[in-house]
């Protein structure tokens, strides 16, 4: 499954790349200094149930913020882009005890890239870090009350991921690139007490040995993005990191694929569709799926 899915997003990356380059007439080069644009997102979803429906359903309500902030600097052959991801959205169930969440996200992603003469590819250094802002539970229900029970999980910065490494970048502009990096270092960062409870086995949280707190890996990364309207008022992001370790099993690679179709009503009000799988092994050997649909106000700076 893991494979096949691979498979397919570097199909599609293929095929995009393609379609832009046969169809996208030239850019202009953009103007030298920064440049600067960002959104901020509140999505909310609600649904409600009288006592007479018979049809079954759980009264809810969700909301979920988003933050897409954009800084990028050129300066003739160099250009150095930076962008800030964050997320983080609740849904409460009607009769939970608690309220839980639906995303929880913190990412900065920076590339300097010096570009080869008459040339699509860049020299290129990038920076990945990424993390959580609050702590996240799984839930039980205790055999003799019926009680919900939450055991604390994670945290900010447990974990924590920082990649960084030169490589060489394919850009055909702002919104479409995609950046190779055989040798890229990346540093997982836990909190201690995760890793020293009694009867741990090493690896047992994100691949962090017993008693210690960050994981050094070595290894080979692939990120890239495009960005692209569909219809009018109609686009779609789509990002996409990969990452196999040489030191550990470089068979298992890390998938991380996040896709964002925002389709705009008006200025300040959209619908969207956030889609995202990741795979990593040191977490879970599974795919880890989140699907967030709902109605946004939207604030563009």
């Amino acid at each position: 499954m893991k494979k096949l899915v691979l498979l397919l997003a570097v199909l599609f990356a293929a095929n995009l790349v393609s379609a832009q380059e046969e169809e996208k007439k030239e850019d202009e080069v953009p103007p030298n200094g920064w440049s600067k644009t960002g959104t901020i997102q509140l999505l909310f979803n609600q649904s409600s149930f009288n006592n007479e429906w018979i049809g079954g359903g759980t009264s809810s309500i969700a909301g979920n913020l988003t933050l897409n902030y954009d800084f990028n600097y050129r300066m003739d052959d160099f250009t150095w882009d930076n962008k800030i991801l964050a997320n983080y959205g609740l849904t409460k169930l009607k009769g939970d005890d608690y309220a839980r969440k639906t995303s929880d996200r913190l990412e900065f992603n920076s590339i300097a890239g010096k570009q080869l003469p008459n040339s699509n590819w860049y020299y290129s250094y990038f920076l990945n870090f990424r993390t959580q802002f609050t702590k996240g539970y799984v839930y039980s229900e205790d055999a003799e009350t019926g009680e919900t029970i939450r055991t604390e999980t994670t945290h900010f910065l447990s974990p924590g991921y920082l990649q960084t490494g030169p490589g060489m970048m394919w850009k055909k502009n702002e919104n479409l690139y995609v950046n190779i990096a055989p040798a890229t270092a990346r540093l997982i960062f836990v909190d201690s007490d995760f890793t020293s409870t009694p009867g741990y086995v090493d690896g047992q949280y994100f691949g962090v040995d017993q008693g210690k707190s960050t994981r050094f890996e070595f290894g080979a990364s692939v990120s890239a993005f495009a960005k692209y309207e569909i219809l009018e008022n109609v686009v779609m992001e789509h990002s996409l990191g990969l990452y196999s370790n040489y030191l550990d099993k470089p068979g298992n690679i890390d998938i991380d694929y996040l896709m964002n179709l925002q389709l705009g009503i008006n200025k300040y009000i959209s619908a969207n569709l956030l889609f995202q799988a990741i795979y990593d092994d040191n977490a879970v050997a599974a795919f880890q799926i989140r699907e967030v649909f709902g109605l946004g106000l939207n604030y563009n700076f």
